[in-house]
């Protein structure tokens, strides 16, 4: 039995596929038949994007750095606690 084997899009390809269906005017059938994608998978991208728009038209300027602000320090802790995670498995496999 063989596997079948994903194939990763970027999410400037993903952005992009979903731009022509909105702002070109194209189907989404015509755009996942030409790009090669699945119909259903260029629906979740677009409604995965349009939810991202929605969000970020709801915010000020002022609402928007911070929020990047603040997923930037989630992203630095997230690392920090991942590094100590694996320092403290580190530390507690070592024997006296």
């Amino acid at each position: 039995m063989s596997k079948v084997k994903r194939r990763r899009h970027s999410e400037e390809f993903k952005r992009e596929a979903v731009k022509l269906v909105t702002k070109q005017g194209y189907s989404v059938a015509e755009v996942a038949r030409h790009l090669g994608v699945h119909v259903n998978l260029l629906r979740t991208w677009k409604r995965k994007f349009a939810a991202a728009v929605a969000e970020e038209q709801d915010l000020s300027e002022e609402e928007r750095m911070e929020l990047a602000r603040l997923r930037a320090e989630n992203k630095r802790l997230r690392m920090e606690r991942d590094i100590l995670k694996k320092a403290t498995a580190f530390f507690a496999s070592e024997k006296p």
